[in-house]
């Protein structure tokens, strides 16, 4: 018993001293731990402090650093406009002795002016006296002539004009008079050799337009598609080209009859293209002769072109080269335009060329010479003016302007180019069966008709066929009844009666044809 208890007492003894040891120990290591971290603050202080240090001198540098910059630029600049203000002030004092100095000159020149003035003030003076003293004397000696010859000097003076007056008319007539006399016995030989030669060198066909154009077809089959049921493809064909179509008992062959060659080739390019393609019917018909006649405005483009390529005529209008190519197809007396234009353009340059003209220019207006006769629309000017005015219009030269104008002595020829344009044109003209009269007044009545056709309102198209025996007129169905058609066709009759000489009897048809067409979507 008392063992344990000693043990026990033990026990709280050694665990009591235990502890006291423990909290002394615990606290000498608190006390190191506490002056360690008492230490390390200091020094983490210190690092900061000498961080913000030298931050603040860093800033402290950058900023002098950027002012010593900003120092600098402003000084550059503020050496810069005094720079500039010193090379202004230079320039002024440059300037300022430069007027000084001028200024000076000024004065000396008008000091020299100012001498000079008085010098040929006194030199005139003396040139007065003396011319003064040369009268009187030159008066005194006429004074003794007359005196001496009894005859004034005004009298003597007309008697020499006179004399010498009627001997320099004598010279000169009798040398006019050696000069026209020879002049007459080598101008004619000479310009015989020269058109003749000029012919021989442009020799050209003499072929005359006529009014019929020939279809030829492989098969007389043919014949009934065009004509179609109850004649409404031959029918529509017609009303589109404004031509004659007339299918007889002549084997393989259509006749195309109308006076405008434009149209007689439209209705046979028409027909070509119809017979090939195999589908004939009004739709079909209109739209294909709407495409020929677009082909056609294309292909007198080309003949155009064409023809003042061949004939080495650079520089001309695209207008102009239109106007060339519609020649082509009009003619003039039955001669067709476009070759006589060519042949005047070469007879006209071979005869400048021997007469030392320029025969480019001679050529030119050799070509453009009828190009009035061209434009469609009508014109109360002769077709010379016309021409010269279109010529004017596309900035042709003076020279051919008044070469086109003076060919049939519509107005002043003044170019020595001039004429031979005329004798060019007559020789062309004049060839053995080269002309018709009786075509070109022919052709002008049909237009003739046709244009009094299209003044009455509600017409839309007019064709003279059947050799003008016959107007075919296509009035628009909205604004033109029937009773009103009926009416108009004999007004026409009456204004064709009244208005136009014609022989025979010419019957006028009106045609409207009435047309509803929808839409199936």
């Amino acid at each position: 018993m008392d063992t344990i208890l000693y043990i026990v007492v033990t026990a709280l003894v050694a665990t009591g001293a235990g502890v006291l040891v423990g909290r002394m120990i615990f606290s000498k290591v608190a006390a190191k731990h506490e002056e360690a971290a008492i230490e390390k603050s200091k020094l983490i202080i210190k690092e900061a402090e000498l961080q913000g240090e030298k931050a603040k001198n860093t800033k402290i540098l950058e900023s002098k650093e950027q002012f010593l910059k900003l120092k600098a630029e402003f000084e550059e600049e503020a050496n810069k406009k005094k720079n500039i203000i010193l090379q202004n002030e230079q320039k002024l004092k440059q300037r300022d002795q430069n007027l000084s100095k001028m200024m000076e000159q000024n004065q000396r020149k008008e000091a020299e002016l100012e001498s000079m003035k008085e010098n040929l003030t006194a030199q005139l003076e003396i040139v007065a006296k003396r011319k003064e003293d040369a009268e009187q004397l030159r008066l005194q000696q006429v004074s003794k002539l007359e005196k001496i010859a009894n005859l004034t000097a005004d009298d003597a003076r007309n008697q020499i004009v006179e004399a010498l007056k009627e001997e320099a008319k004598s010279k000169a007539s009798s040398y006019i008079k050696d000069i026209v006399d020879e002049a007459k016995l080598t101008a004619t030989k000479e310009a015989k050799k020269i058109i003749i030669e000029t012919i021989q060198r442009t020799a050209s066909e003499t072929a005359v337009e006529n009014c019929v154009s020939i279809f030829n077809i492989d098969s007389e089959d043919i014949k009934g598609k065009i004509i179609g049921r109850e004649g409404r493809n031959i029918r529509a064909l017609e009303a589109a080209t404004g031509v004659e179509i007339i299918v007889d008992d002549t084997p393989d062959a259509i006749i195309i009859s109308g006076f405008d060659p434009v149209r007689r080739e439209v209705a046979r390019l028409s027909l070509h293209r119809l017979v090939q393609d195999g589908r004939i019917h009004p739709a079909r018909i209109e739209e294909i002769v709407a495409k020929t006649f677009k082909n056609i405005e294309e292909e007198i483009i080309e003949i155009g072109e064409r023809t003042v390529i061949d004939l080495g005529i650079h520089g001309l209008h695209p207008e102009l080269i239109k106007y060339v190519g519609r020649m082509r197809f009009r003619s003039s007396y039955g001669q067709n335009l476009l070759q006589h234009s060519r042949e005047v353009a070469k007879l006209a340059s071979a005869m400048a060329a021997e007469l030392g003209l320029n025969p480019k220019v001679a050529k030119r207006a050799g070509l453009l010479h009828d190009i009035g006769k061209v434009p469609t629309e009508e014109s109360e000017l002769p077709h010379a003016l016309l021409g010269m005015e279109l010529a004017k219009k596309f900035k042709e030269s003076p020279e051919v302007c008044n070469a086109i104008g003076a060919h049939h002595d519509e107005i002043e020829m003044t170019y020595m180019i001039s004429p031979l344009i005329q004798i060019c044109d007559s020789i062309s003209g004049s060839r053995p069966g080269a002309r018709r009269e009786m075509m070109e007044s022919y052709m002008k009545r049909l237009k003739e008709l046709e244009a009094l056709a299209l003044s009455f309102d509600g017409v839309t198209k007019c064709f003279a066929i059947q050799a003008g025996r016959e107007l075919r007129i296509m009035v628009d169905a909205d604004n033109v009844s029937d009773e009103k058609a009926g009416m108009l066709s004999f007004d026409i009759s009456k204004k064709i009666e009244n208005d136009m000489q014609y022989p025979g009897q010419i019957k006028v048809t009106v045609i409207r044809e009435m047309r509803a067409v929808s839409f199936a979507k």
